[in-house]
């Protein structure tokens, strides 16, 4: 999703357009989200699963954009607790050097893969029961997260998500026109993503041939993301879950999906504003 340079030693995060987009649309949800909860007798914190260095570089401008893990932290009223994870101990020892970041107790900075600390360190810290609730990005830079993840997320209720939904590497690792070339890995690896394998009825209908076997057509990635969502409420436990909005390469190309879910309908109509406001954006 994104490509890596040097600049004084440092590892930056290269970001087009509407990866831009995306960041001011987090930013601005988090921020009324902050003011929601500040009026209510609960404590919240911010959850970054995938929160890289910090900062990036435009590739429109050349210029420093911060990333998400510094936008939340910037936002008033503030969060009560930050919990920002990275796999990457580069991004994270950078992320630790940040003046927002420093000599801050609320703000956690953990060096692990999200799918296991999320649900062992973080989410048992946020729980409904105890009159907590967190917003949580999920932003992976490929097919890197966990249904199960998601889906804890949901039947806790004191969660709500954005979630990158990766099309673009969907269709390279198992959406293929051939599906039965799929490698096994891949296979698998979508089978983690989306939590069983139902999405093989998302992502193909079956048509009937001469010779009595059935063909396989793929649909488009418009249908494969609505069965996701759908999936989201279904399985996952969530109450609300507008309709995504498309991010896009510099080719126009749908590069992947930024889904949101909670369980309040507030939040949907919110996040719905927020989609519509920047939908028809252009660089």
């Amino acid at each position: 999703m994104v490509e890596g340079s040097k600049t004084r030693e440092l590892f930056f995060d290269e970001i087009g357009y509407w990866s831009e987009v995306k960041l001011d649309i987090i930013r601005e949800y988090a921020q009324e989200y902050s003011i929601i909860l500040s009026k209510q007798q609960l404590a919240y914190a911010y959850i970054d699963g995938f929160a890289g260095s910090g900062v990036h570089i435009s590739k429109g401008t050349r210029e420093f954009v911060p990333g998400s893990p510094l936008n939340a932290l910037r936002i008033q009223p503030p969060f009560h607790e930050y919990y920002l994870v990275d796999l990457d101990g580069n991004r994270i020892k950078q992320l630790r050097n940040f003046p927002e970041v420093k000599n801050r107790p609320e703000v956690h900075v953990i060096q692990g893969n999200c799918n296991e600390v999320l649900l062992s360190r973080i989410f048992p810290k946020v729980r409904y029961e105890d009159y907590r609730r967190a917003l949580c990005l999920l932003d992976p830079y490929a097919l890197h997260l966990n249904w199960n993840v998601v889906e804890r997320a949901g039947k806790m209720r004191s969660v709500e998500i954005f979630l990158n939904f990766p099309i673009m590497d969907i269709n390279r690792t198992a959406l293929w026109l051939q599906p039965e070339k799929v490698a096994d890995w891949g296979i698998t690896r979508m089978n983690s993503f989306w939590g069983d394998e139902s999405w093989r009825k998302a992502a193909y209908a079956e048509q009937a041939t001469l010779f009595g076997e059935p063909d396989y057509i793929k649909r488009g990635n418009q249908r494969v993301v609505e069965a996701y969502c759908e999936r989201l409420k279904s399985v996952g436990g969530f109450g609300f879950v507008p309709e995504p909005m498309p991010m896009r390469n510099s080719n126009n190309a749908v590069v992947y999906y930024l889904v949101f879910a909670s369980q309040k309908p507030v939040a949907e109509r919110i996040v719905r504003h927020i989609f519509n406001k920047h939908r028809d954006r252009r660089g």
